[in-house]
């Protein structure tokens, strides 16, 4: 894939959009951040817009799950688990918030891209 024709944050296996069958592996990719029962709905399949705009509920929905579960972990954890598996707990938390919020801005991305914006690199 060439780095150059897609922006920063891109995500890994969704081939630059306006490439062959772009769209596709951008379904196949927004499906796997999706519930597996958004792939019995048709219409997300035949519109990929929508599924871009609904994937990034679902991650939004997961982004604030994460962060109320951070924001809980010790008080709600503290006496049932030893301080160390709760320090490792937040590490967790953190790493997949990390990785979630990377994830909703390549969703941005690929909705704005099936929207018909391309990317223009700057120098």
């Amino acid at each position: 894939m060439n780095r150059s024709t897609t922006p920063p944050g891109w995500p890994d296996g969704v081939l630059p959009a306006g490439a062959p069958d772009w769209e596709r592996s951008a379904v196949a990719w927004l499906l796997d951040l999706c519930p597996p029962d958004y792939r019995g709905h048709p219409v997300l399949l035949r519109r990929p817009v929508a599924l871009a705009w609904l994937a990034g509920h679902h991650v939004d929905g997961e982004v604030a799950a994460v962060h109320r579960a951070l924001s809980g972990a010790r008080a709600e954890l503290g006496d049932d688990l030893p301080a160390p598996a709760v320090a490792e707990l937040i590490e967790v938390l953190h790493a997949e918030q990390a990785r979630l919020l990377a994830a909703r801005r390549a969703v941005g991305l690929v909705e704005e891209a099936l929207r018909g914006h391309r990317f223009v690199p700057r120098l």
